[in-house]
């Protein structure tokens, strides 16, 4: 094991699969020459070039298309967005054509690709700046979408994201590009669809999902020094497909839910998991399932309030002490 950031984690993933398949290319707006907007690309392009690294016009709905085009005659892009809010132009392609291509032709034709950059708030940059679609995004069948919140997961997944003949909508966390962890020096998968049990507990099951797992392990941890509770954090990596069976079994461990997301309450990921617990774990369960999430409102431009506005480890502690 050695350590990497969570932006060096995903540079390697996929430099091993651009030097693994020739099919892969990246492509985005300063992708190349300038390294990426957030240096997740940084000095790829002077590695590999014009033909695997690719420059694109800032126009998402161009090269989006183009990208679900490739995909379709055989390449295997990973498509960069400045951030996941900008993909809203490009809706039509990522929504209604790259989900619907491979049943619409009788499963003739695959779309293999990946889109990914950031989706999240907590960085200042204003309401048109700081979605977390994962929850629309996922309504949608024939998509894949994915949230990492170590650096081993993002590796393990883009990998797996960039070999799937599915699209996979891979969102990651500017707050998280500088983390530190641990990620093997031989070659390994994270497959889409598992969750994975970051801390075990027999008291309170915290089931999230991205940076909110990184603020769950940190509330645990004051839950268990200034309360002696016992938490178990879930982290779903993968919101669909979903991991219900882990969910599922760590409830009913510890017989208590709380779901911790940045999404916004209405329509949610978390309004998702808690009717899946409802429905197939209530007898399990000896109080009422809590959520948090960002409150719902367009994201707050002022620092000390967008800090306030998304989950964070007080905001956490509070809602686990309230469980029952």
């Amino acid at each position: 094991m050695r350590k990497l950031s969570y932006r060096e984690a995903l540079r390697e993933g996929m430099s091993e699969e651009i030097e693994r398949d020739e099919n892969v290319v990246i492509m985005g707006e300063e992708v190349a020459q300038y390294n990426g907007a957030y240096k997740v690309t940084e000095g790829m392009w002077a590695k590999y070039g014009d033909k695997r690294i690719a420059d694109t016009p800032i126009s998402e709905a161009g090269f989006i298309g183009m990208g679900i085009g490739a995909s379709m005659l055989g390449l295997r892009p990973v498509m960069e967005l400045m951030f996941y809010s900008f993909a809203y132009v490009a809706w039509d392609q990522m929504i209604n054509n790259a989900s619907a291509i491979r049943y619409m032709s009788g499963g003739k034709i695959n779309c293999p690709i990946v889109i990914r950059g950031p989706a999240n708030g907590g960085t200042n940059v204003g309401a048109t700046h700081s979605h977390t679609p994962e929850n629309a995004i996922a309504n949608v069948p024939g998509l894949k979408v994915v949230c990492p919140a170590t650096a081993y997961d993002a590796k393990g997944l883009i990998k797996s994201a960039i070999r799937d003949n599915d699209p996979v909508y891979f969102m990651e966390n500017t707050l998280l590009y500088g983390e530190m962890g641990e990620v093997p020096e031989e070659e390994y998968l994270v497959p889409i669809g598992k969750a994975d049990v970051k801390r075990e507990g027999k008291d309170l099951t915290i089931i999230s999902h991205g940076r909110c797992v990184i603020l769950a392990l940190k509330a645990a941890e004051l839950l268990q020094a200034e309360h002696d509770l016992e938490v178990e954090v879930v982290d779903l990596r993968s919101i669909r497909p979903l991991d219900e069976e882990a969910i599922l079994e760590s409830v009913r461990k510890t017989h208590r839910a709380l779901v911790v997301e940045e999404n916004k309450p209405f329509c949610g990921v978390g309004a998702q998991i808690s009717h899946l617990i409802q429905s197939r774990a209530f007898d399990d369960l000896d109080a009422p399932i809590k959520r948090l999430s960002a409150i719902d409102a367009p994201a707050i431009y002022s620092d000390p309030l967008e800090k306030i506005q998304i989950p964070n480890v007080d905001r956490i502690v509070r809602a686990a002490l309230n469980v029952g």
